[in-house]
């Protein structure tokens, strides 16, 4: 039976009702990281639950003696406090956990293009073979090089949010160290080259677009993605296979949540017979990027 509580003033009730509020503001979040993606259409609802979640947690405390309220508040007051100067989950996180759910609902557009790759098939059988060959004889995802690479760097990011996510962490973790270390250097002027994926780790992963292609796809399937490499006028690009419609609102959701330093306003990527595939190129900072441009010339899977 909950304790009489009549006896507390309009203050402290205020007080009190206040408290339970910012307990609520970083304690949803905080459940959520631990929640399934959940959606209901379009919407992703997984942290309007955690918020739920908290709201009843608060309620229930307030409703059985006012003043439990407090030390609810201190403890994950605390934790914050705590992980902030270990560098763990902490005041940053409750913001960008809110940032990415309102981006993700409201501020992000899909943008499918055009699979001129399945509308042309001969196109992408017959033309650049010689290309074709030389980047597939070059990818290399076996080898121990690239996949103790791989592994260390798919750890550097988000480990937080594994529960959350699960392995598509992982890859956005890869992406992004790749995206943030990796340095244009063009090839010779007479020779189109075609580094393996460890020439590349090994020489500080500089080289060209065919290279940064190479080295992206080789390094994801190393840990179990899915890629394929396109080559577009002047131009080649990785792309990681999401799956279904389902599949891709996850990755989609966990994009924007977590590459939103500048927010993902627009998420492009190809779409065909309900397999949905994501740009990997360095030409954006988050995956899904702006296409260059949609002269597809061949398709290359790995």
């Amino acid at each position: 039976m909950p304790i009489d509580q009549s006896k507390y003033t309009t203050f402290q009730h205020f007080l009190l009702n206040l408290l339970s509020l910012l307990t609520i503001l970083p304690l949803a979040p905080y459940i959520n990281r631990f929640m399934p993606v959940v959606q209901l259409g379009q919407w992703h609802i997984d942290l309007f639950l955690s918020i739920l979640i908290a709201f009843l947690f608060t309620r229930l405390l307030l409703w059985v003696f006012k003043p439990l309220i407090i030390p609810a508040f201190v403890l994950v007051a605390g934790i914050l406090v705590f992980n902030f100067f270990t560098g763990r989950y902490s005041f940053s996180n409750v913001l960008n956990d809110y940032q990415g759910m309102v981006q993700g609902n409201w501020g992000t557009r899909d943008n499918k293009q055009l699979d001129i790759l399945s509308l042309y098939p001969r196109k992408v059988e017959t033309y650049m073979d010689k290309t074709v060959r030389g980047i597939r004889e070059k990818a290399n995802y076996k080898d121990s090089t690239v996949r103790n690479f791989s592994v260390a760097h798919s750890l550097d990011y988000y480990d937080e949010y594994f529960p959350k996510y699960g392995k598509v962490v992982r890859y956005l973790s890869l992406f992004k160290y790749i995206r943030h270390h990796f340095r244009y250097v063009n090839d010779s002027q007479r020779d189109e080259y075609f580094a393996t994926p460890m020439e590349t780790i090994l020489n500080g992963l500089g080289g060209d677009c065919d290279d940064h292609s190479i080295l992206m796809a080789s390094c994801m399937q190393s840990i179990g993605a899915r890629t394929r490499i396109v080559l577009i006028k002047g131009h080649a690009y990785p792309e990681l296979y999401c799956g279904s419609k389902e599949e891709f609102e996850t990755m989609k959701q966990a994009i924007v949540h977590l590459f939103n330093n500048p927010p993902v306003k627009e998420l492009y990527y190809h779409e065909m017979k309900g397999e949905y595939w994501i740009n990997l190129d360095y030409s954006a900072w988050n995956p899904g990027g702006r296409y260059l441009n949609d002269k597809v010339y061949a398709l290359i899977e790995l």
